[in-house]
């Protein structure tokens, strides 16, 4: 509990006490009217105040505005009576300041988790001076400074290690729990935490544009994009609260004024105390109150879990998804070439990688990168000579004195090499030595490790139609489509062919809506034309962040799932919260106005319903199951 809560609660346990106590000393009059007024006014003097100053700004109606005209009432009435009963206004106040210290704790807890998130923000920056570390603010570091990390320390800036190997500990940013390992060279994102050896960074960003920062400024900024059923609430207490204000004022004039035209007893005390149980029975604390905290919980569960939502609009958005649409490469596919296969070796399968490696080892080009990965030892350069490259068929070179041909079937056909054709799905590269045939290797990009348990995690979420769009050629595209069962794909697509084959599919999709899952490098046209946008493995990406609704901070496919189920959950706990408070509102005001219920039920159906819906709220912030 914070400062202010713990006075709250003094307050409280001060105001029942003394009430407790008071029951058993016996008084009368305005002795008895002074002391019960005196744990009213420490457990109510702020409703009070804020009721005066509502009034005084012409913000009249507001639940202080209604607690603080149903209690005074209820004391007026008591001395008019000359009852001496002033235990239930003290009880109506205390019960309401019990509701909303539990409501503050409520939505304290649901922003811890958004808390533990802001925790990503760095303090300061190492800069080494004078052979000692300095540290400084992080916005007064210049793009390509060299900054120095050590162990327990957050990387403040965007980069590229210089220096060192560590282990990084990512799960503010992604949710997971699994260190990452770096080294000499590699790239390095802000908000991860240094666990074990010193870095050296060259800053390749300023930290305003770190992916920190942008991160930073898509959570602090996630409240201010409502739902329409935040909306509607809002639109729904502005009318509500005059509406029945006007309605107790009638309850309370009307039936005496009608009794007295008729000749009989006016009967004002009664009229008056159900019109005051009205009030207190109309207060909306409880729709007011656990509707946004249902979707501030749902961003701040998803948030954990590595889930950023721009906003709780987006989440209403996404829960009503019924198609998703998937761009293949670093989504579905890791968007990294592999080798996946040696075929018709006539000589052993890691001698034809050796020769191959060697001959591609000048060339920059992705396919020659996964040959040397493949290889994975280091490159002895003397090994190799008279390289040449044929535009468009392959390379031949000198290694270890033998004439390696590394290339497509062009290259074979052109050097007069009888080949065998490959029917794999892939990038097929064919190896001769000395103008005989080795074999030939067969390239191509990989599924991700969860993209098929994604995929049916996804049908069995409720979604109907799951759609693949990618560039590369039908063959590809098929063989992937079918590995993961994929309802519908396209093929040879250039990105504004995305955006026309997603307006396509808008079109068809009525009153559900529409989600597009990209990398966020090259897809930001798609991400912004879609329903709602998700951009997966955006650790670092600013397209992505920038265009998409929904950013994961992984590349892990099991996240789209978590999302949707996320979403379907708060928005559930929202319209369950909505049901639940209208129809007890409305049963208790009947029985109120009817007086049948009196103020102690008023009590429940005001701070009871809003303990239970705000309850009901803080569900949205468990989402591990999902």
């Amino acid at each position: 509990m914070n400062r202010k809560q713990k006075i709250m609660l003094l307050r409280i346990i001060l105001a029942a006490v003394l009430m407790a106590l008071l029951h058993f000393i016996p008084s009368s009059g305005i002795l008895r009217f002074i002391l019960y007024l005196v744990p009213y006014l420490i457990v109510g003097y702020d409703i009070l105040r804020k009721a005066v100053r509502g009034i005084i700004r012409g913000q009249v109606f507001d639940e202080c505005f209604l607690m603080a005209v149903a209690t005074v009432g209820a004391i007026a009435l008591a001395l008019y009576e000359k009852s001496s009963d002033y235990t239930e206004a003290i009880a109506v106040m205390l019960f309401y300041q019990i509701g909303e210290l539990f409501q503050s704790y409520a939505v304290g807890k649901s922003r811890k988790n958004i808390t533990e998130l802001m925790d990503i923000r760095p303090d300061y920056a190492n800069i080494e001076r004078d052979g000692g570390l300095e540290k400084i603010d992080p916005d007064d570091v210049s793009i390509g400074s060299i900054i120095v990390v050590q162990p327990g320390e957050k990387v403040p800036i965007d980069g590229i290690v210089t220096e060192g190997s560590s282990s990084l500990n990512t799960s503010a940013l992604t949710g997971e729990s699994m260190p990452r390992n770096i080294e000499t060279g590699d790239e390095i994102i802000s908000g991860s935490i240094n666990m074990t050896g010193v870095l050296k960074i060259r800053t390749t960003k300023e930290f305003g544009e770190s992916t920190v920062s942008k991160i930073l400024d898509l959570v602090e900024n996630a409240s201010s994009r409502k739902s329409k059923s935040e909306d509607f609430i809002s639109k729904f207490a502005r009318v509500y609260t005059p509406a029945v204000c006007i309605g107790a004022l009638l309850l309370a004039l009307l039936p005496p004024f009608i009794s007295i035209v008729m000749g009989s007893p006016a009967g004002w005390e009664t009229w008056i105390y159900r019109a005051l149980t009205f009030l207190v029975i109309s207060c909306p604390c409880a729709l007011v109150i656990s509707i946004p905290l249902s979707f501030f919980a749902g961003i701040g569960g998803a948030s954990k879990a590595g889930i950023l939502v721009k906003g709780s609009n987006y989440l209403e958005t996404l829960s009503k998804t019924k198609t998703v649409v998937f761009d293949k490469t670093g989504t579905l596919t890791k968007g990294v070439f592999e080798v996946n296969g040696i075929h018709h070796g006539r000589i052993p399968d890691a001698a034809i990688i050796e020769y191959a490696a060697l001959a591609e080892s000048a060339s920059s080009h992705p396919i020659a990168r996964s040959l040397i990965d493949e290889y994975g030892k280091p490159i002895e350069r003397d090994r190799v000579k008279n390289i040449r490259e044929i535009s468009g068929s392959g390379i031949i070179a000198e290694v270890d004195g033998h004439v390696t041909a590394c290339g497509n079937d062009k290259l074979m056909r052109t050097l007069g090499i009888e080949y065998i054709p490959c029917h794999s799905t892939g990038t097929i590269i064919h190896v001769a030595l000395d103008g005989e045939y080795t074999g030939h290797i067969v390239i191509s990009d990989t599924v991700k490790p969860h993209a098929a348990e994604a995929v049916k995690a996804l049908r069995n979420s409720g979604i109907r139609n799951i759609v693949m769009l990618t560039g590369d050629d039908a063959k590809v595209a098929e063989r992937v489509a079918s590995s993961l069962k994929i309802d519908t794909v396209y093929s040879n697509l250039l990105p504004s062919d995305k955006v026309s084959k997603v307006e396509e599919l808008l079109g068809s999709e009525g009153k559900s809506k529409l989600a597009f899952v990209g990398d966020g490098i090259n897809d930001a046209p798609v991400l912004s034309r879609a329903d709602i946008g998700i951009a997966m493995g955006a650790m670092g990406s600013d397209a992505a962040i920038e265009a998409a609704d929904v950013v994961l901070m992984d590349d892990d496919p099991m996240k789209i799932p978590k999302a949707i189920n996320i979403s379907r959950k708060c928005l559930k706990i929202v319209y369950e919260n909505i049901v639940f408070a209208i129809g007890i509102k409305i049963l208790c005001l009947i029985l109120g106005a009817m007086g049948i219920a009196n103020m102690w039920l008023a009590i429940f159906a005001d701070v009871g319903v809003m303990i239970i819906a705000v309850l009901n709220a803080i569900r949205a912030l468990f989402v591990r199951k999902l």
